[in-house]
């Protein structure tokens, strides 16, 4: 019988152990983080209902969705029939019609967060993929939901970058009621043509100004010269400081009402970070940042790794007023943030970021001599109830063929109790990084291994 070769599908991470270890707690710190602010976890399906998923999602996503059909379904489904069911394509459309069905149970305002995978059409390249973890939170209000939710969230975002330790970040925000308010005084007032020129717009970082300048006078737009280059000295703005932001804001001039809440609005959101003790150097007013989805509606955001722009926003959101609308007749506005974890993780390992972690296994008990291995197995639960991982060996073979597997899995100590051992009451301890060993009684076994990978954890 031919064998089936073993192979993943383009687009998917599949890590060794050491590496999904290093990306397990990357994920462990973005929960805490998430916690230390009250936010609460929820899980939903993977699976989706078509028509739910599909009611709003805006830009490319939704010709990126993956459909589920049974085999029985598929077999009697008409041609053309869109399939009942979906694989979901972000946590947020999840999350509205989470609301809307639980909204009698729920206390508002609902402070959640989610950390699951998700599922698009990618075409398969490198560092994009079609299954990967996002780490959502949001806060959702019942019929209002004020702007100082959105000052919050940069605070979160600061803390999870600070304590990932990835290195230097910018948060960066705009508001899209002020780019709408500016777009309609330069007479773009159509809602369409004004998204149409956000995406662009969002683009500047990325593929520079005279890109930008090309698209917004070609034929798709047909903007006057006058218009783009007045778009352009706006979007190229950037703070420096919150009374530079405020400075530069006022010096948009006067404008639309539309502009006016918006430019209030994050006059409050970027003094409100500063108080919630975000440093300075670490956020920034970039009239550039869009978003692509069309369910945003005020606050924007986008983080960035300082000292790697290739890598791209980091961590991106904002404010949404009635994503839920579809589902239910209530007022459910929102704002929150998500990490795509999966492509950061591959992007900061890519860049030397981020290295293979150590093995969560602190110990492995070696067997020198069957006949006491319940002395081994003792030794073990003693130190697992100690809160010390630790590994049995449960086969004999030669100790040097056991240190070998605990070097090769990441296991710094190993144990070794044998005659010489027992008559003098003690075990050998083996440090396989510093490559020496000391003898220690049985009593003193957990205490002593507890300062060493005490000792181990301030190294780090």
């Amino acid at each position: 019988m031919a064998l089936t070769p073993a192979r993943t599908m383009p687009g998917v991470l599949e890590l060794l152990p050491l590496d999904q270890i290093a990306f397990q707690r990357m994920l462990d710190t973005i929960r805490r983080n998430y916690e230390r602010f009250g936010f609460l976890p929820i899980e939903t399906p993977v699976i989706e209902h078509s028509d739910v998923l599909l009611t709003k999602t805006g830009g490319e996503t939704e010709r990126q969705v993956y459909f589920v059909q049974s085999t029985g379904a598929l077999g009697a489904a008409e041609k053309g029939d869109v399939p009942e069911l979906a694989l979901r394509f972000d946590l947020t459309v999840p999350l509205a019609r989470y609301v809307a069905e639980h909204e009698h149970d729920l206390s508002f305002p609902f402070r959640r967060y989610q950390m699951q995978r998700v599922y698009r059409g990618e075409r398969a390249q490198r560092g994009r993929f079609r299954e990967f973890y996002q780490c959502d939170i949001d806060v959702i209000g019942k019929d209002s939901l004020s702007v100082r939710y959105d000052a919050e969230i940069p605070a979160v975002i600061y803390s999870v970058f600070r304590e990932l330790d990835i290195g230097a970040f910018t948060i960066q925000l705009n508001n899209r009621k002020l780019m709408r308010g500016f777009f309609e005084s330069l007479g773009v007032a159509d809602a369409e043509q004004q998204m149409l020129v956000l995406r662009e717009v969002d683009k500047l970082d990325k593929r520079g100004p005279d890109y930008v300048r090309g698209t917004l006078t070609g034929d798709a737009f047909g903007l006057s010269a006058e218009v783009a280059a007045t778009i352009l000295d706006v979007v190229q703005v950037r703070s420096t400081s919150v009374d530079d932001a405020f400075a530069k804001l006022d010096a948009l001039g006067d404008g639309s009402q539309t502009m006016a809440q918006g430019r209030a609005e994050l006059k409050e959101v970027l003094s409100l970070i500063r108080d919630f003790g975000v440093p300075e150097t670490h956020f920034a007013l970039n009239l550039s940042i869009a978003r692509g989805l069309d369910y945003y509606t005020g606050t924007v955001y986008e983080t960035t790794l300082n000292d790697h722009p290739g890598i791209g926003s980091i961590c991106s959101g904002g404010r949404y007023e009635n994503l839920a609308g579809q589902y239910t007749r209530s007022h459910l506005p929102g704002v929150g943030i998500s990490i795509g974890l999966t492509r950061l993780y591959w992007q900061l390992r890519d860049a030397g970021l981020v290295s293979t972690a150590q093995s969560s296994v602190d110990v492995l008990v070696t067997q020198m001599d069957p006949t006491l291995l319940p002395q081994y197995i003792a030794v073990a639960t003693e130190l697992r109830n100690a809160g010390i991982a630790t590994e049995v060996v449960m086969e004999s073979g030669k100790l040097g063929k056991q240190f070998k597997y605990a070097d090769r899995a990441g296991i710094r100590f190993a144990i070794v109790i044998g005659e010489d051992e027992i008559a003098k009451g003690v075990v050998t301890v083996k440090d396989l990084r510093r490559e020496d060993q000391f003898e220690v009684t049985r009593a003193e076994l957990v205490k002593t291994l507890r300062v060493e990978l005490a000792q181990a954890e301030v190294g780090r």
